[in-house]
């Protein structure tokens, strides 16, 4: 019994440290995720901060379930956002 306990801590130590559970695997942002954001919120390799903010602001309005579209769509258009975001040097 003590070894399931110390086995849920370690689990939950792993959940707190690592922001995932043990047996999800690892989320890499590749390349063609990145190019596959760019095209979906239509800008370039080069884009600035500001330029990937005002693509995702006009995509939204376009997809955004108020205005017709869905939200796996909004979903989309986010994860596309923090994406890009993440790629950014930091400043």
């Amino acid at each position: 019994m003590k070894f399931l306990v110390l086995i849920a801590l370690g689990v939950l130590a792993f959940r707190l440290v690592a922001g995932r559970w043990p047996w999800e695997p690892r989320r890499v942002p590749t390349r063609s995720g990145a190019k596959q954001a760019r095209v979906l919120l239509g800008v370039g390799e080069g884009a600035s901060r500001e330029q990937i903010i005002e693509a995702h602001r006009r995509l939204v309005t376009q997809v955004h379930p108020d205005k017709g579209g869905t939200s796996e769509l909004m979903h989309e258009a986010n994860s596309a956002r923090d994406l890009l975001l993440a790629e950014l040097p930091v400043r």
